[in-house]
């Protein structure tokens, strides 16, 4: 497996909800590209001191994406792509 790590900021163009009505990405854009998730992926919370940050592990089938929100839902920054 191939590990590129980016660390840019993303463009969601569409969210999902799980069965308990959490969001998560459903499309990115990144460099042109446009990528669809297959699934609602793995979720974890980060807490560095007084701030939150959500790490959700994507996949669109052929590659894992892992993002990374304020947790606010502002912004959302590609962390790596692995294939």
């Amino acid at each position: 497996m191939n590990r590129n790590n980016i660390n840019e900021q993303v463009t969601v163009t569409a969210m999902g909800f799980k069965k308990d009505l959490a969001v998560y990405p459903r499309r990115i854009e990144y460099q042109g590209s446009t990528y669809d998730f297959i699934d609602a992926g793995l979720r974890c919370l980060v807490r560095q001191g007084g701030r939150i940050a959500e790490i959700l592990t994507l996949t669109d089938g052929s590659a894992n994406f892992r993002l990374r929100s304020d947790n606010r839902g502002n912004s959302w920054t590609l962390l790596s792509i692995t294939a």
